[in-house]
């Protein structure tokens, strides 16, 4: 296998093989690239990456050992229920960070959602929710952590953060994560960020809404600004979509205390569709380095 600085083998090559020597058919790394590229291609489970595995075989034979051809998905299974998953974890951070660094990452997009079948209402199991990251440009997944049963995403998101390169990064969160602390954590990771903000920061999107009616009022005389404005027209649906910002606003109470706080934007969005019009706002705030918009 190639060992660029981006390689599967580089990354995993700390983790241990929980396997006895005389019953190593296959190498820990064949199975564990077999998987990960089975994944990435769709596989559900073990069988659809055994499956995977024996369909390009000719392929991953290029670069892999493969000494008694493909793993059965028994096989599969029973290696990764062996592995420690905070070493594979591990490992598989720094490998995708190494490929967020080579490729350059600019967005990254955190987000919580519930995971479809992950509970079972009759044992009294709750749905599992999670925390992800994911970078938008390349349509990769950097990485996720539960969110604990008697918790929130509030305080699942810095340890999210914790595991991520955030240098040089773009980092968008809802309004879940308007938080003091998680906007430190982004600065303090070299990131910048963009928070929308909603009810649950009543005084900041009080002020934000007030200084950007102010700007409005006086046509921006005296405030650095910037707007956009894009139109959408397809099915029966017209979408109009005006961003505006507002560099140094004034009037955020406790500013001081947002890190590297220096603009606010507001999204408003007209849709019409099949002759019915609705119109909705949002706001957020953002660091000073980064002036896009991803409403």
């Amino acid at each position: 296998m190639a060992t660029s600085t981006i390689s599967v083998q580089r990354y995993f090559a700390r983790l241990r093989d929980p396997r006895l020597n005389r019953r190593k058919r296959h190498q820990l790394i064949d199975i564990i690239v077999i998987t990960l590229c089975g994944v990435i291609c769709g596989a559900d489970d073990f069988q659809q990456v055994a499956a995977f595995g024996r369909r390009r075989k000719d392929w991953l034979q290029t670069f892999l050992a493969l000494p008694n051809g493909i793993p059965s998905h028994d096989t599969l299974e029973r290696v990764f229920d062996r592995l420690d998953p905070q070493a594979f974890q591990a490992c598989f951070r720094l490998w995708v960070e190494a490929l967020a660094r080579d490729l350059d990452l600019g967005h990254i997009a955190i987000d919580g959602k519930t995971l479809r079948r992950s509970g079972n209402a009759p044992k009294g199991w709750a749905p599992l929710h999670v925390v992800s990251a994911w970078a938008s440009q390349c349509h990769l997944s950097l990485g996720q952590v539960t969110v604990d049963d008697k918790s929130n995403e509030i305080t699942a998101i810095p340890r999210l953060l914790e595991l991520l390169d955030l240098k040089g990064a773009l980092v968008t969160i809802d309004a879940m994560g308007c938080q003091k602390e998680i906007a430190r954590k982004v600065v303090q990771g070299g990131g910048d960020y963009v928070l929308s903000v909603k009810d649950n920061q009543p005084h900041l999107l009080e002020d934000i809404q007030a200084a950007i009616g102010r700007a409005l009022e006086s046509d921006f005389e005296g405030c650095r600004h910037d707007w956009h404005e894009t139109v959408e027209r397809r099915h029966g649906r017209d979408e109009t979509r005006t961003y505006l910002i507002l560099t140094e606003p004034e009037g955020i109470r406790d500013q001081a205390s947002w890190p590297d706080l220096k603009v606010v934007g507001m999204c408003t969005r007209t849709r019409v569709v099949h002759g019915e019009r609705s119109d909705e706002a949002h706001v957020s705030l953002h660091t000073p380095n980064r002036l896009s918009l991803l409403c």
